[in-house]
């Protein structure tokens, strides 16, 4: 099965479908797993091994803006500067573009302005691809649905399916081969007064890319094989704290399952290590915090930096002036 298989099934004859006249505009926000998805049972289709949970940021994203080359090129602009034709993101880029326009009978200027560094383990695919979704959807009239648009969404990164949505969504992992069982959806809750804060402790591109590390941890970590029962008990725990607002239990649940990926990781061979001296002093501050009596906890994706997760937010900036504080 390929993706244009399922873009197929998604929208019928893409011929059916005109590009506008006009620019269009999307905003997709970048989110934070609290529990993490962390390897494909299907490379092609981004299908995920297990389910997961994130939490979106409202101000934290990407706003791809659409509109028809004025050149028979590709024009992609990221923050103001033109992508480079070499660079595995104009790659990525083009090929999920073409998707959706197999003949080529036009070109796109892509204009991309993300508030998160770039492959930095701050989830910018995820928010940068869920954007070009939303936008195609308005620049084609497809009118399609958000579910439908999930699914397009995770075949440009797996977790951008998650960022259609604000607030709690979850990503089902699906059974089917085709992953039209595979998408997400909002949770019904809010809670507004969680907040996560953003501990950059370097914004330098990663060393090794998620994908990589991914199938790397599945083909080599010993560790990896209690991966999918560790998910399954966290999804269960995670879903009755949020709905119980129950907020030790939602940081210890999240800060553990995060713990874990990164040993799943630090088993593979050769080791995938995504820790800098900086990272590891963090994660004691936060424990410290934690000794001292201050609710705080932390989560970590594929990168150095640390999201911090609270509700007291005056208590956490005394501890940690540097945050940047977002809600959830």
């Amino acid at each position: 099965m390929k993706k244009s298989h399922i873009v197929e099934k998604l929208l019928g004859d893409l011929s059916r479908y005109t590009p506008s006249n006009k620019a269009v505009t999307a905003y997709a926000p970048t989110n934070i797993a609290l529990v993490k998805y962390w390897g494909k049972r299907n490379q092609e289709l981004n299908l995920p091994m297990t389910s997961s949970l994130s939490v979106s940021l409202t101000d934290k994203g990407a706003t791809t803006t659409l509109s028809v080359s004025a050149i028979a090129q590709d024009v992609f602009v990221l923050n103001g500067k033109p992508v480079p034709t070499t660079s595995v993101f104009y790659q990525r880029l083009l090929c999920y573009l073409d998707l959706f326009r197999p003949f080529k009978t036009f070109y796109f200027n892509v204009d991309i302005v993300s508030t998160v560094p770039i492959a930095a383990g701050l989830a910018s695919s995820a928010c940068g691809f869920a954007a070009m979704a939303l936008a195609l959807d308005k620049f084609f009239s497809w009118q399609l649905s958000s579910q439908q648009l999930s699914m397009l969404a995770r075949l440009g990164s797996g977790s951008a399916c998650r960022s259609i949505w604000p607030g709690f969504v979850e990503w089902h992992a699906g059974e089917r081969e085709d992953g039209m069982d595979s998408y997400a959806e909002p949770l019904s809750v809010q809670w507004p007064e969680l907040c996560i804060g953003l501990m950059i402790v370097s914004d330098k591109e990663k060393t090794i890319g998620s994908r990589e590390a991914m199938q790397r941890t599945i083909e080599t970590s010993e560790l990896y094989k209690s991966w999918p029962q560790k998910v399954a008990h966290d999804l269960v725990i995670l879903k009755k704290a949020i709905q119980e607002k129950d907020f030790d239990l939602l940081g210890k649940t999240a800060e553990s399952n995060a713990l874990a990926m990164h040993a799943t990781m630090l088993s593979a061979w050769p080791p995938v290590s995504y820790y800098l001296p900086e990272t590891i002093s963090a994660m004691h501050r936060v424990w410290q915090a934690r000794a001292e009596g201050v609710p705080v906890y932390f989560t970590q994706d594929a990168g150095p930096n640390l999201k911090l997760l609270f509700v007291d937010k005056d208590r956490a900036r005394r501890y940690f002036p540097e945050i940047a504080v977002m809600q959830a």
